[in-house]
């Protein structure tokens, strides 16, 4: 049984300054996808991108917290709608509502 990739020539990105797909804050799920990728890269040896001397805890999961939160990583998230259109936003656009919860 062969894997068949279909790119469909309909996807249509939308290019625009604000967050048209979805909400202008990160979901909780991709909270999670995105700490849980970070701290695996981190516990995997990538370089830290934050100085964190005053830091007791230096789980690669708290560090991982410390740098969504300061936003530092160079990710990007595509949101996709029903349609098929999709954008792709970067992190320091999103609010992280879960960050402002905790101050």
């Amino acid at each position: 049984m062969a894997l068949k990739i279909d790119e469909n020539p309909s996807d249509k990105e939308i290019v625009s300054k604000k967050v048209k797909v979805g909400p202008d804050r990160l979901t909780r799920f991709e909270r999670a996808r995105i700490v849980g990728a970070r701290a695996l890269q981190l516990s995997m040896g990538a370089p830290v991108l934050l100085q964190l001397q005053e830091l007791e805890n230096k789980s690669p999961l708290v560090i991982a917290e410390f740098e969504l939160r300061a936003k530092v990583l160079p990710l990007s998230i595509r949101r996709v709608n029903p349609n098929q259109t999709f954008q792709i936003i970067p992190l320091q656009k999103l609010r992280d509502i879960q960050a402002l919860r905790e101050i």
